[in-house]
């Protein structure tokens, strides 16, 4: 017999207070839709199901009930059931609701750093899942290789070889939860060499710095200009062992690092026993000319070239991969823990399918024009709308910079807001120790969707100045 309790259906975490079994239940019911713990259109359990829940008279709900429909608090529908009614919350919660700040969800996400995740390829992937899950042995489900599976090392190998001129040995690569993971992994095997310092790009993302500072290492800053940065400084930097750089498209400036500056990392590194960390975050996506060959290619022994899906694919999937020089595979693998750090195990199988049956790289091409197309819509509206302001850093990827003149990246921004425009200023990605620079904002044109990308760009056209 099904009589119990836990037989009855949903469940309302409701505690009566007060004198009386029915007023303490309407009181209850009452500040929880005053509260907002109950919000208008929840469907509460029967009469029957709360009174056994509660262990009181069916009667008794029913009644409480019946005053809170009459008050308005509830309805009471044939089919429907019982419900929270859609009314205004009670005078003193709407007083308390207006002295707290209200955050207003933008209307339009021009923010860097994703792409249009809507068009995320389901069916494709879904396929690939399905393939690669009929087809993989049963240990694939257990605790594996702590580089992650062969499967997608070697698709991986193959793909970074073909399409980014990366010296991919699928010995090599390990499989990671993200550019964060593979950064937060090297700072600990940074730290474990005794380095003390890892220099950074001046424009860059403060969550790398706070990173490798948890991991104990100083982050002094390498300039950033129009060729990328200067490199060259290594060799009279103290203490540096390492540096990191985004050579394909420098974030968030956009330029790529000019080759006499990659050819001096290269040497700095070879000379020093020093290491590059090279983020790749989006080297798939160039536009104007060939793709900006990976720095790894040039010397695979002094560059640990890392790369994710999160541009290419998705952020959700957590998917990522490090090219290691041969010493480090071992140190790398030691420092990310036991195998319940691992990625998904169906996740890298699916992306492993995916990108052998060539998949992945006509989705790739379908983004690149996708996203070309937009860049070009947004450089066109600018010089329509805004003639006096410069876009720049939009050769590759997925955002681009617009240069404001001085004085009004502040008030932009905040007109922005007030428009509902979620964007992001140029000097927020300036790093604590570089001196103030050229004032503007870092335009995220991969991130709305496709049915979202023409009011982005209008509303972004009336703030400008």
């Amino acid at each position: 017999m099904t009589d119990s309790w836990a037989a009855f259906g949903a469940d309302l975490h409701i505690e009566p207070v007060g004198a009386g079994l029915r007023s303490g239940l309407m009181n209850a019911l009452r500040d929880a839709v005053r509260t907002g713990r109950l919000t208008p259109g929840t469907r509460l359990p029967s009469s029957r199901t709360l009174a056994a829940d509660l262990g009181i008279a069916r009667n008794t709900v029913a009644d409480a009930y019946a005053e809170l429909v009459a008050e308005g608090w509830l309805t009471a529908r044939q089919g429907s059931g019982t419900r929270v009614a859609q009314r205004a919350t009670a005078a003193g919660a709407t007083r308390e609701a207006r002295s707290r700040p209200v955050r207003r969800r933008p209307t339009h996400n021009l923010m860097p750093g994703s792409p249009d995740v809507s068009s995320f390829p389901r069916a494709e992937w879904l396929k690939a899942a399905r393939r690669a899950l009929a087809s993989a042995p049963d240990a694939a489900f257990g605790y594996d290789d702590p580089r992650g599976r062969a499967e997608l090392r070697t698709a991986l190998a193959d793909y970074l070889a073909r399409a980014r001129g990366v010296y991919a040995d699928p010995e090599r690569i390990v499989i990671c939860s993200g550019f964060v993971h593979g950064l937060s992994l090297m700072g600990k095997v940074l730290r474990r060499r005794k380095v003390r310092a890892t220099a950074v790009e001046s424009y860059g993302l403060d969550i790398h710095w706070n990173l490798l500072t948890e991991a104990g290492l100083r982050t002094p800053c390498l300039p950033v200009d129009a060729l990328g940065a200067r490199t060259g400084e290594l060799a009279q930097a103290q203490g540096v062992g390492a540096v990191l750089l985004t050579p394909a498209h420098q974030f968030p400036t956009g330029v790529p690092l000019h080759p006499d500056r990659r050819a001096a990392a290269v040497d700095w590194a070879r000379s020093s026993g020093g290491l590059i960390l090279e983020d790749d975050y989006d080297g798939e996506f160039r536009y104007d000319r060939q793709p900006v060959g990976a720095l790894q290619g040039l010397d695979p022994e002094s560059v640990v070239h890392m790369g994710t899906a999160s541009k290419s694919l998705a952020p959700g999937l957590r998917l990522g991969w490090m090219v290691l020089p041969e010493a480090l595979v071992e140190e790398v693998c030691d420092v990310r823990g036991g195998p319940e750090w691992m990625s998904s195990t169906p996740d890298q199988l699916t992306l492993a399918e995916f990108m052998g049956s060539g998949a992945y790289d006509r989705h790739v091409r379908a983004m690149r024009l996708r996203y070309r197309r937009r860049r070009d819509q947004l450089v066109e509206a600018l010089a329509e709308r805004a003639p006096d302001v410069r876009v720049s850093g939009i050769a590759a990827g997925l955002h681009a910079v617009l240069e404001l003149p001085e004085g009004t990246e502040g008030p932009v921004v905040q007109a922005a807001t007030w428009q509902g425009l979620a964007l992001e200023r140029l000097s927020r990605f300036r790093h604590r120790d570089a001196p103030s620079g050229r004032e503007g904002l870092v335009i995220g044109y991969g991130t709305p969707s496709e049915s979202g990308w023409a009011g982005a760009l209008d509303a972004l056209c009336r703030v400008l100045p």
